[in-house]
């Protein structure tokens, strides 16, 4: 059961729902707050890093096919 808590795949499941909440957390503010540029930019910066995470966690766990 351990095994499973600290799976790839759970981790990636983790990660892209953190990028979910940041995507709504970035719209909300943006609405609510469209002046808060810092907090904003900040955000989004977590964002992108969670992608560049979850893109080098996907090719991990399902390597390219060679041509």
């Amino acid at each position: 059961m351990d095994d499973n808590l600290h799976s790839p795949q759970r981790r990636l499941i983790e990660l892209r729902m953190e990028h979910a909440d940041l995507d709504s957390l970035i719209d909300q503010t943006s609405e609510e707050r469209p002046a808060d540029d810092l907090a904003l930019r900040r955000l989004k910066k977590r964002r992108l890093v969670l992608r560049d995470q979850i893109s080098r966690l996907e090719m991990r766990l399902e390597p390219p096919e060679p041509a």
